[in-house]
């Protein structure tokens, strides 16, 4: 027995060193036809070597390099994890494993496998870029800052190491470093159409708009099949109100894309869309865009804010998108400390507001929140205010006079946002922006304040539980509908008051005595004017043969808006010499303009704000119609507030019915002209320190709320 034992264990050595040649032989033969370039028959004795040897390092290792160019991952993976337990001293085999599974998009397996790598091999720049990227992609966005300085210092003559860190620092809007980071990879390599594309990004969001535009059109000079550049393009191109040329650099980012568009080109379009009033096609964009990446932020934000120009939209279907921004985005958004505020629970004390805004500036949305901080009693409140935009101009000087505080977190992080807001001690945080591009509601998530408010800037709310209040009005959000809401609804006087009107802009009688017929005037936003409102218009017009419509908004500088207007209205028969369209002008000139209107037309279902109060204030009487959700009842909110419930109609007719017959009336109008300026200063609403005492008044209300609960 012992003689066939010793038999086996001879015969066992044999095979064992004729198996140890052949796969020496496999080995080298593989090796050989794959430096001659023929993969598939190098994989193929590869495969046949690992039969004979399981373990085999280096089968295991090229094959799965291979496997990995090939885009075979998962077969890669099993090669190059057997490969690492084979010798898990090697670096590269960890690196080439951290590859296959940031190819697979399981990046904090791929973020382990890359540790690995580089705790074997420090100083691999390579392994720490692969290391930063993944990080970025779990958004560790520090960690992946420090891997590619890391890598930096290694190598600093690397393009892509310095483009990749730049597009981390875009993520956190640190636009000034990122765009430095970008030049510094085009110093590198000057072609590096990506780094151009990404630069014209950084100074979109810097709102250095023709310089965005000068350095995106350079990257699609060198990569001119770059679906992300005419994607960056088309955002830029919007953003200078060249929508018709935005469409188009949409299109061919989407054909460039074939059948895999990226989510970002199908929401510019929805944006491209939307600004040209075709709002039912610019939500389906967006809906495509969520339907390939549900948690894309800007996509669901840009849903939200189109559903105040949707006719069909109700005061159930906005919850519900906001509704749908709060499971997707709100609840993935880290909690703690979210519920803990030291501040001094005193009721009567002075306290500290934070105003949050990326309107600071010029902007319609400002002129219904300025007067609010210019009549602050600054004894009973202090006042702090947050810029989220890089956006400055003579009016933002004015805000930073009017605050005790001012912080220009334009290029902050909602970490860093927070954690300041809760250094500096504030006592009730509110929101000016909604859903509206500049946004910080990931902010307002985080609860860094006691008491939330959601105010002004934005007509709608933005649906976040943990904001804690809403200032409306009982036209606006009337009670029946406020269950549906999850912030408590407190009334004021109006849901907005309005900055005075500049000093000098003359005021004119009411056109139609002079000029014989009635000029009706839009003065809003083109695409307010919504399919429904052009048709009801129309009929106005043909009712009224003699009457004129002047339509005004900066958008119709751009000739394809004009004739995409005009069209619309010749649809229903209106000839265009019936219509007068004027573009963009200053404020002043902008205001003196509604002296050539008799009856201003608020639009639906998105009605005017602002513009209402500006045409009240002109002396210019405003038709509006109530509607069914918040946005659609803004102008009627206002009108109610001065006294006028009679120019608000609850149907079309009623609506077609007010405006042809004040048409008729042109005595009443012009002596209503003469009166409306006084009606609107005695009114609570139209007068701003009588209205910021009621916003102050709220303030105190929400604060002694706050501490008697806390002392409960």
């Amino acid at each position: 027995m012992g003689n066939s034992a010793a038999e086996r264990a001879f015969q066992r050595a044999r095979l064992k060193k004729k198996q140890k040649g052949e796969v020496a032989q496999l080995f080298e033969r593989a090796l050989t036809l794959h430096e001659l370039g023929r993969l598939p028959d190098a994989m193929a004795v590869y495969r046949q070597l690992l039969r004979l040897e399981p373990n085999h390092f280096n089968a295991l290792y090229l094959l799965g390099r291979l496997e990995s160019s090939a885009q075979g991952y998962h077969e890669a993976e099993a090669l190059l994890a057997q490969a690492v337990q084979a010798d898990p001293r090697s670096a590269d085999a960890h690196f080439h494993l951290g590859v296959v599974l940031s190819a697979l998009e399981r990046f904090e397996d791929a973020r382990a496998s890359y540790q690995q790598a580089v705790a074997l091999k420090p100083n691999d720049p390579l392994a720490l870029n692969n290391l930063g990227t993944v990080c970025r992609n779990l958004n560790r966005p520090q960690e992946a800052i420090d891997c590619y300085d890391k890598a930096i210092a290694i190598k600093s003559n690397s393009a892509e190491i310095h483009h990749n860190r730049g597009l981390v620092l875009l993520d956190l809007a640190r636009y000034e470093e990122a765009l430095t980071s970008f030049d510094r990879a085009l110093a590198i390599n000057p072609r590096h159409a990506d780094a151009l594309s990404d630069r014209g990004n950084a100074l979109y969001w810097l709102r250095r708009l023709a310089e965005a535009l000068d350095s995106i059109d350079r990257a699609i000079e060198l990569a001119p099949e770059s679906a992300r550049a005419w994607t960056n393009r088309a955002e830029v191109l919007l953003n200078l109100n060249r929508t018709s040329d935005a469409v188009a650099s949409c299109e061919r980012a989407l054909a460039l894309s074939g059948s895999a568009p990226t989510p970002q080109a199908v929401f510019i379009l929805g944006r491209c869309l939307a600004q040209l009033g075709q709002v039912n096609e610019a939500i389906a964009s967006f809906d495509m865009a969520l339907a390939m990446e549900p948690g894309f932020e800007l996509a669901i934000s840009n849903k939200i804010f189109a559903l105040d120009f949707a006719e069909d939209a109700s005061f159930e279907s906005h919850c519900d998108a906001r509704r749908t921004w709060w499971e997707q985005i709100g609840t993935r958004i880290p909690a703690s400390p979210r519920h803990h505020h030291p501040n001094d629970r005193n009721p009567d004390r002075r306290l500290v507001l934070g105003y949050v805004s990326s309107d600071f500036r010029w902007h319609s949305a400002a002129l219904a929140f300025r007067p609010v901080l210019q009549h602050h009693d600054k004894a009973r409140f202090e006042v702090v205010c947050y810029s989220c935009s890089p956006r400055v101009d003579s009016a933002t000087e004015q805000f930073r006079q009017m605050a005790d505080r001012w912080r220009d977190a334009s290029q902050w992080s909602d970490e860093r946002l927070d954690a300041q807001i809760r250094e500096d001690g504030i006592d009730i945080l509110i929101d000016l922006s909604g859903h509206t591009n500049g946004n910080r509601l990931g902010v307002f998530v985080r609860k860094p304040a006691p008491v939330q408010v959601h105010a002004w800037g934005n007509i709608t709310p933005p649906g976040l539980p943990t904001i804690d209040y809403v200032l409306a009005d009982p036209v606006s959000i009337p009670p029946h509908v406020r269950h549906l809401f999850c912030e408590t609804i407190y009334d004021l006087p109006c849901i907005l008051t309005v900055d005075p009107l500049p000093p000098g802009v003359p005021h004119a009688e009411t056109p139609a005595l002079a000029n014989g017929f009635v000029t009706f005037g839009v003065f809003n936003r083109v695409n307010k004017i919504s399919e429904a409102a052009a048709a009801l218009w129309s009929r106005i017009l043909a009712r009224v043969p003699q009457a004129k419509l002047l339509i005004k908004h900066s958008s119709l500088d751009d000739p394809a808006v004009q004739g995409n207007l005009l069209v619309r209205f010749a649809r229903y028969g209106v000839p265009a010499e019936r219509i007068e369209l004027m573009g963009g002008s200053p404020r002043a000139d902008h205001l003196a303009a509604l002296n050539r209107v008799d009856i201003s037309l608020d639009p639906f279902p998105q009605n005017g704000g602002a513009s209402t109060w500006e045409s009240l204030q002109m002396g210019v009487p405003v038709v509006a119609k109530l509607g069914n959700a918040q946005a659609s009842r803004a102008a009627g909110a206002i009108l109610t507030a001065v006294g006028m419930p009679d120019w608000v109609a609850r149907s079309d007719e009623e609506y077609i019915e007010i405006a042809v017959a004040r048409a008729s009336q042109i005595a009443a109008l012009a002596e209503l002209r003469r009166a409306l300026p006084a009606r609107i200063a005695a009114s609570t609403a139209g007068n701003p320190a009588r209205y910021t005492e009621a916003v102050e008044s709220a303030y105190r209300t929400m604060w002694r709320t706050y501490c008697a609960k806390s002392v409960g």
